[in-house]
């Protein structure tokens, strides 16, 4: 099986976001069930979980766990694992007034 991981780096800093709590969910029908929880550590790094099925998943970031004067309270990813055997990394590079993310290796 193949995980889930992320990596917050605030650009504004040029540094890795430590401290920043961490939440995903997977779709079941229509309902977000929690799948895990983690806080990045002094990298910026999280592993959430190891993937077993295609399913569509949302990894939410508590932005005001690490900058309580940002613009952007939480940011909320969803993407989709067609191939659990895959490894899924979903970086977050993150600033006070914006963010961007993309599929990671």
């Amino acid at each position: 099986m193949a995980g889930i991981t992320t990596h917050v780096l605030d650009t504004a800093l040029g540094r890795p976001a430590a401290g920043i709590a961490i939440t995903l969910e997977i779709l079941r029908d229509t309902t977000w069930e929690p799948a895990a929880s983690a806080v990045t550590n002094d990298d910026g790094r999280a592993r959430m979980l190891e993937v077993s099925e295609r399913a569509t998943y949302r990894i939410t970031f508590d932005v005001a766990s690490y900058n309580a004067e940002g613009f952007f309270p939480e940011v909320a990813i969803v993407f989709r694992v067609t191939q659990p055997e895959q490894h899924h990394h979903v970086p977050l590079l993150l600033s006070p007034f914006g963010y961007s993310t993309y599929r990671g290796s």
